[in-house]
């Protein structure tokens, strides 16, 4: 489990977007909860107001919130990349756990306790069903090759990045026949072309 992560950013860069990321995630779900929560608690006549003003008040907030736990959590994330030199979920289990603990230090020991065990909890769920949508995705790209192989048609590892198939497939079959009849049309026509006798040409000189 230890090949990195290609799909994330490198690390000092990765606090600045886990950062932003976490942002704009909390500013989008606080806006859309306290718009309807401005709704429902605003008096009728003034409701699109007073969700607006929701919005206003709480969405920067709740948005900030998010900031400050992703940018802790990366910060957690690359500093055990370093020390251990590899990422593995444990990385994320490990910075979970940390990160929840970290931000509740000043409600005393028992607080910090608890907020680390359900942050590790937390995360290991995240990477648990991840791993586990990897897996059953494999599971299923190679039940469609063993099907494939079973047809005669080209697995997911024959076919090239343009769409096109290296093996002989039963569209390329067909198609293919169709290139070859084409091309042997054409041959022969050249052959009959070059086989044929033209006149002579004229000669105008004089004599």
């Amino acid at each position: 489990m230890g090949t990195p992560e290609t799909s994330r950013q490198p690390c000092p860069d990765r606090i600045l977007d886990d950062a932003g990321g976490a942002f704009g995630m909390g500013a989008i779900g606080g806006g859309a909860y306290h718009f309807f929560k401005g709704i429902y608690n605003s008096p009728r006549g003034a409701r699109l107001s007073g969700a607006s003003q929701a919005i206003r008040m709480n969405a920067p907030r709740v948005g900030g919130g998010f900031a400050v736990w992703g940018g802790v959590f990366s910060t957690f994330d690359c500093a055990l990349v370093n020390i251990r030199q590899k990422e593995d979920p444990w990385n994320s289990i490990i910075s979970g756990a940390a990160t929840g603990g970290f931000l509740q230090m000043r409600q005393g020991l028992g607080a910090t306790a608890r907020s680390a065990a359900v942050g590790g909890m937390f995360l290991a769920l995240i990477e648990g069903a991840g791993i586990i949508v990897s897996k059953c995705m494999e599971q299923k790209q190679n039940e469609m090759a063993i099907v494939a192989g079973m047809h005669g048609l080209p697995g997911p590892e024959e076919v090239g990045s343009d769409g096109s198939s290296s093996g002989g497939s039963w569209l390329g079959g067909w198609f293919g026949k169709g290139k070859e009849a084409e091309a042997a049309g054409s041959g022969s026509e050249t052959k009959v072309l070059e086989s044929f006798d033209a006149p002579p040409v004229p000669s105008f000189e004089f004599k």
